[in-house]
């Protein structure tokens, strides 16, 4: 026994050696002009809040609500869920491999010898016996160049990888809901302005028909008048399926039947506020974006699995043993006598396997250099992307003034339109083309609305804003919280210099 325990306390001393890279993330420089000034410690606080709950400035109850309820029911955040569990079970299966590996070997039986193998055969020796074999087999593969801490770790960050894809999944859900609802509430309010111009259409014909009836007019005005009616009326059919059709989207994406939320969307309610930006974009809003995140976890796996490969060019040690009892009788089995074991230190070293164990870590390399490559072109898409939404944003704004004004002009000129056709001072001719600018005009003013709301929404989303008040518990996976930023553990830049751990959300 005191020798089994030197070899076992041998082969541990064996491991403590990991071959291949340890991984260190990349960094990357950020524009300056990102920040007009360097953030304090409050516009960073205020910048967080508002990433965590950024639906909230949409000052929307309702809104609120169905965000609440797409976090907590939405099927594919659950399915997502569900393989996160799966991915941590398999780190658990390759970490498993660190440990011995013990089985039960019981045998009981009859044994039957040949008894032709020798002539004559010898008096007095029998050709069977009974046999009682109770024991166990076990296995310890010696991780001496670290092989399986490598797969330890490149399953770690896999795991990692995952956990990014379903918050940036969760991100792109919360973004399409958002856009979903604001559309709606946009689409409820062009029915309302259309039913405002059938209103004034209508009210065009009555004055067509009055001023033709005082002999002022002729039929041709009364057609007219007739057919702008008529197409006023043929523009709400189409906005009320585009409401209906939003609904059954926003239903589906709480993990509801289609038309779970019609009767809570069905009365228009106060048009949702325009949000501001956030206080301060420095770099380490884009340390927020889940697909950056994913990225390097991916490099970072990448990176432990040269490791793997390298490992499989260096000898592999292991300690197998087999202890157990056997006898011909099964009341001497628990007698000194019947215990059998073997232990040895196996070792294998391999020779030659026609260049594939030196292509395998070859190619781990290559991966690693796309995944590092890969990590940049995200953060770089990641900084377009934002940039791309602020232009959109700020110039949607700009272009929504005026088209207000527009509106209020064209309202303006038709009724002054309108009056001077009463006193038979225009024809109507003017007034149908003040109607249609009249139309058109709070037609775009509205669309323009809309335009900022979807900026705003587009704006978050490419922030990387929502997951920050999202519990991973939420999938009953066990994380450790101080594993969550690994960004900030390894010195993400911002305009500084260094991300300091304790701005992050």
């Amino acid at each position: 026994m005191r020798r089994i325990i030197e070899v076992v306390l041998a082969g541990g001393l064996l491991t403590g050696c990991m071959l291949g890279p340890d991984y260190r993330p990349p960094r990357t420089d950020v524009p300056g002009n990102w920040t007009e000034h360097p953030a304090t410690p409050e516009e960073l606080a205020r910048t967080r809040d508002q990433l965590r709950a950024w639906w909230a400035a949409f000052n929307d109850p309702i809104l609120d609500q169905l965000v609440q309820r797409a976090i907590d029911g939405n099927l594919d955040l659950q399915i997502a869920g569900q393989r996160l569990l799966s991915a941590h079970d398999v780190r658990d299966e390759v970490a498993a491999q660190l440990a011995p590996q013990v089985d039960t070997v019981d045998q009981a039986g009859i044994q039957r010898f040949s008894t032709t193998l020798q002539y004559p055969p010898l008096p007095g020796i029998s050709s069977s016996n009974r046999l009682w074999a109770p024991g166990f087999s076990a296995s310890w593969e010696l991780d001496v160049f670290g092989r399986i801490r490598r797969s330890i770790e490149a399953q770690d960050d896999e795991l990692g990888a995952d956990i990014e894809a379903r918050r940036g999944m969760l991100v792109a859900i919360l973004g399409e809901l958002v856009d979903d609802y604001v559309t709606l509430r946009a689409t409820q309010r062009q029915i309302a302005i259309a039913r405002q111009n059938i209103k004034t259409a209508r009210q065009a014909l009555d004055l067509a028909n009055r001023v033709f009836t005082e002999g002022l007019g002729t039929n041709l005005q009364v057609a007219q008048a007739q057919a702008e009616l008529e197409t006023e009326q043929s523009s709400l059919p189409p906005l009320q399926t585009r409401v209906a059709q939003l609904a059954h989207a926003i239903g589906v994406l709480l993990g509801e039947m289609p038309g779970s939320v019609e009767a809570m969307l069905e009365t228009p309610a106060p048009y949702p506020t325009v949000p501001a930006l956030p206080v301060t974009l420095p770099s380490m809003v884009i340390a927020n974006r889940p697909d950056i995140r994913r990225a390097e976890r991916q490099y970072a796996e990448a990176t432990a699995r040269i490791g793997v490969a390298v490992a499989q060019l260096y000898p592999d040690f292991s300690l197998p043993l087999s202890l157990g009892l056997q006898s011909s009788m099964i009341h001497e089995l628990l007698a000194a006598d019947s215990l059998a074991f073997q232990l040895v230190l196996s070792a294998a070293q391999p020779l030659y396997h026609g260049g594939r164990l030196s292509a395998q870590v070859r190619q781990a390399r290559a991966e690693a250099e796309a995944g590092r490559l890969a990590y940049r072109q995200t953060v770089l898409t990641a900084f377009r992307e934002v940039e791309d939404r602020l232009v959109a944003y700020r110039n949607d704004r700009l272009r929504d003034v005026t088209l207000r004004r527009a509106a209020a002009d064209n309202a303006l000129a038709l009724d002054r339109a309108r009056r001077l056709y009463a006193a038979g001072l225009v024809g109507f001719l003017d007034v149908l083309t003040a109607e249609r600018a009249t139309l058109q005009s709070q037609d775009l003013a509205a669309l323009g609305d809309l335009a900022e709301l979807t900026d705003a929404v587009a704006l978050y989303t490419a922030l990387g804003a929502g997951w920050q008040g999202v519990p991973l518990t939420a999938t009953q996976l066990p994380v450790d919280v101080t594993t969550q930023h690994t960004l900030a553990q390894h010195g993400w830049l911002n305009h500084a210099g260094h991300l300091p751990s304790e701005v992050l959300p």
